[in-house]
């Protein structure tokens, strides 16, 4: 009751200071309308969670192509609805990462959703051609690291995803700088799929507080990004100080390169590779997200995209760790035969655009995506995963969607080469499988305004 009362008295007091503010606003702002505004077009780009993932690089090469105004609001809403369907031949082992794999969220050897994915709200706005910033709120109960079911409090909750300040104007100066908590420029973290995220993302994509600097000019595009130490949102960590996870040092960092070649008209191939000085693949047995690391692991990878008339897009990538991960060796017989394994990942896909220019794009996809993170013969040897996809983009701003999907192997990060005595596992054992596989089936829709 007090909650309640308190959230009405907040809305009241939230609604009587809007309409004094609007009240004081000049006239001309009043009746142009031309303060706040929506560009779905944008707002797709950067909130869409599988194809275009390096946010900072969209943002500046759209202010470069013109298409943003300076002195004004753009608001954008996402939704993703979506509806599947799974079978496993192994009890509640659904290794596809779209919702969390664990017991929690699946139970038995079939299952079945109607939900939502997830909301996004952003905001952009740019001061004058040299300074813009965006912020993008996230509600996303399937992937939250909350506690519980996808009905718990904890995984129903509301974060700041990311949010960043970009400096620099490419139509004056080939060098730009962003300052906030954004994506790591490392590999192409990208998806052919209209929906699934790739293996390769959920194995590597960084998202952490940083600094960025960039170039791009004459085909060269070049990134580095100082991160902050400790274990960052997303696949980051180093060690800080006495080997603590205390993020008060920005010792972590970031760099890519990349190269565009063209050969003719609307054909052009790009290569890049990248560095990561402190992959999160550093921590020791057993492992819990999170976790402060015993070492710094680096990663690398190597890229390539391969765009023909806007219409066939073919994207291949590689990516691996320094050294083998400490957590992946289990000391408890009979799993202490597998060694410490360095961690690898592949992804490999293509899609076809029948009609680019249509109110309604048409496209096909198919990619294949590995996580490899023990030995041969090791339960938690690799996770596969298959996609097939058709998607129908409606005014370059939302889509529909279908794909079938399968996996082979379950891989999950958290206690991956099991546990201490019974917490969660029984001493000598794991969840992990090599032998899991599933099907299924997903439907759905990315709403945009």
């Amino acid at each position: 009751m007090q909650y309640s009362y308190a959230m009405r008295n907040i809305l009241s007091h939230c609604l009587l200071i809007s309409c004094v503010l609007l009240q004081t606003l000049p006239a001309s702002a009043q009746e142009s309308k031309s303060i706040v505004g929506i560009n779905s077009e944008l707002t797709y780009k950067m909130l869409e969670p599988n194809q275009n993932v390096r946010k900072v690089n969209i943002l500046i090469n759209e202010r470069h192509a013109g298409r943003l105004e300076t002195k004004k609001l753009i608001i954008g809403t996402s939704l993703i609805a979506i509806a599947d369907f799974q079978h496993s031949n192994t009890d509640s082992r659904f290794a596809y990462l779209m919702r969390h794999p664990t017991s929690t969220n699946q139970i038995g050897t079939e299952v079945s959703e109607a939900v939502i994915h997830s909301f996004q709200f952003s905001v952009y706005g740019a001061i004058n051609p040299w300074i813009a910033t965006f912020a993008e709120m996230l509600y996303n109960p399937e992937q939250s690291f909350g506690t519980g079911t996808i009905t718990a409090i904890g995984r129903n909750q509301i974060q700041l995803y990311r949010g960043f300040v970009v400096l620099g104007n490419l139509d004056k100066f080939p060098i730009y700088g962003a300052i906030g908590k954004m994506d790591a420029p490392f590999g192409l973290m990208n998806s052919v799929s209209p929906f699934t995220n790739s293996t390769m993302w959920h194995a590597f994509s960084g998202l952490g507080y940083g600094a960025q600097i960039g170039f791009k000019k004459y085909n060269i595009e070049a990134t580095f990004m100082a991160v902050q130490g400790g274990s960052q949102f997303r696949a980051m960590n180093t060690i800080v100080g006495d080997s603590t996870n205390v993020p008060s040092q920005l010792n972590n960092f970031t760099a890519d390169l990349n190269y565009t070649l063209h050969f003719a008209s609307e054909v052009e191939l790009k290569i890049g590779a990248s560095y990561l000085r402190g992959s999160v693949y550093n921590q020791d047995f057993p492992v819990i997200h999170f976790k402060a690391g015993v070492m710094n692991n680096p990663a690398s990878t190597v890229y390539s995209e391969f765009l023909l008339h806007r219409r066939l897009l073919i994207i291949a990538a590689f990516a691996k760790t320094a050294y083998a991960w400490p957590g992946t060796y289990n000391p408890s017989p009979p799993l202490n035969i597998y060694p410490a394994s360095k961690v690898s990942s592949l992804v490999a896909g293509a899609k076809y655009t029948f009609n680019p220019e249509s109110k309604i794009a048409y496209t096909i996809s198919a990619e294949f995506s590995n996580y490899i993170a023990g030995p041969d013969g090791s339960p938690w040897e690799r996770q596969n995963q298959y996609i097939l996809g058709f998607c129908g983009l409606i005014n370059k701003s939302s889509k529909f969607f279908i794909e079938v999907f399968g996996t082979q192997g379950y891989v999950p990060l958290n206690f991956i080469s099991g546990s201490n005595p019974n917490d969660p596992f029984p001493e000598g054992t794991t969840h992990c499988s090599n032998s899991a596989t599933s099907l299924g089936v997903v439907v759905g829709a990315q709403i945009v305004f």
